[in-house]
């Protein structure tokens, strides 16, 4: 493929999972000669499986105390992270670069006051008059600065302030559909030439009883202990398993990269996401539009990078379209690794792809149970994201060489 000055590159990332912190621990994983560790945290939460946090020195990218202490931890985890991706792009301490970068976050909202809703719970047992029940308890229970708290535009208030990011600021909300639109969002507008760098992702905390209470309302989280990813069955729960993570990239022009000579992970050739209706094949028919732009790069060294939640239906449904679609392909389930991130999802699956790539590494199983193993390292990228209820998205990164 020939490269154009506007084409989309990546030149920062910025990874923190259970796996590790930053992008080292990550390359170390992709580069393995063999699926790494299990990493799940299965007591804390019983009998619902997380796979945690890893120890971080948040003082590394979240120097002043103060702004530590006023954010949530999915807020931690997100600035922290979003420093590593400045730092490693080259823009961590260029003021200039980073008051005219567009940042493009995606974004749940804050953590819950476990206490009240147990409360309202509890009191909505012993009455019918549910509504009026509802009203006094947050009329009285709720702290008014709970509600700033939960902002979900706070995580890219707290990057503006701390990592000193203040161009334009946009903030998707929408489970993992936000992830996909927004890479979807910053690939477009640097294609375009409105943008000639941007800062892209998301953070997500899994190790919430209130999140976990939201996946389990919907039957969809595992329960027990971890199982490889595409081989979960329903008497272990309903398949997702999360996982407290964060994923940015610095986004750029070819031309705004090569002009201060930054190092190129990988190119994206391609983004869209979509969502409809999952009934009657219509699922099948919306992936395979969407894989389209991935059919002509398939070959021995292309990986996908599956972001499927690992709900049982639907992770069969995902698994016979990229079957049929990209049967050349190596396919890696990498929430059986991370965890799943709601949206963080896609964000992560991208980076993850571009560390392959730019590694050429041969990916290992991380189920060997389905996965196959590669023959060559990896040059072309799919990334796919389906989410537990609705969004679908796709990805495609090409080598630079």
């Amino acid at each position: 493929m020939s490269k154009a000055q506007n084409d989309v590159v990546i030149t920062g990332i910025g990874i923190v999972t259970c796996q590790g912190v930053g992008k080292d621990a990550h390359v170390a994983l992709l580069t393995a000669d063999k699926a790494p560790p299990t990493i799940v945290e299965t007591e804390k939460f019983k009998p619902y499986p997380v796979h945690p946090l890893p120890e971080i020195d948040w003082s590394q990218q979240i120097p002043k105390r103060g702004d530590k202490r006023q954010m949530e931890n999915w807020q931690r985890i997100g600035v922290f992270t979003a420093g590593l991706a400045l730092d490693d792009a080259g823009f961590k301490d260029n003021l200039e670069a980073c008051g005219s970068m567009d940042m493009i976050v995606a974004a749940g909202g804050g953590e819950r006051d476990i206490n009240v809703d147990t409360l309202i719970v509890n009191e909505g047992l012993k009455r019918n008059d549910r509504e009026v029940l509802l009203n006094e308890k947050l009329t009285t229970e709720l702290r008014p600065t709970l509600f700033l708290a939960q902002l979900s535009n706070l995580l890219a208030g707290n990057i503006s302030i701390v990592q000193k990011v203040t161009g334009s600021s946009r903030t998707f909300m929408g489970e993992e559909a936000a992830g996909i639109s927004a890479v979807e969002t910053a690939f477009h507008r640097i294609k375009s030439g409105e943008s000639s760098h941007a800062l892209v992702g998301g953070a997500f905390s899994a190790e919430r009883l209130d999140m976990m209470l939201l996946i389990e309302s919907v039957n969809a989280h595992a329960i027990g202990g971890w199982h490889p990813l595409w081989s979960r069955k329903a008497e272990d729960g309903g398949g997702m398993i999360m996982g407290s993570l964060s994923a940015f990239l610095v986004l750029e022009s070819r031309a705004h990269a090569e002009d201060r000579g930054a190092y190129i992970y990988a190119t994206i050739d391609s983004v869209e996401g979509d969502r409809g209706t999952r009934a009657d094949g219509k699922l099948e028919a919306r992936l395979e539009r969407l894989l389209e732009p991935a059919k002509d790069a398939v070959n021995d060294s292309t990986v996908v990078f599956c972001g499927t939640t690992a709900i049982l239906d639907l992770a069969e449904r995902e698994k016979a379209v990229l079957e049929k679609q990209l049967p050349q392909a190596a396919v890696r389930g990498y929430a059986g690794v991370s965890g799943h991130g709601l949206e963080t999802q896609f964000p992560l699956g991208i980076a993850f792809a571009a560390l392959a790539i730019a590694n050429k590494a041969k990916v290992p199983p991380f189920d060997a149970s389905y996965e196959m193993p590669m023959s060559a390292g990896v040059k072309t990228a799919v990334v796919t994201t389906v989410g537990h209820q609705r969004g679908e998205g796709v990805a495609v990164l090409s080598a630079e060489a």
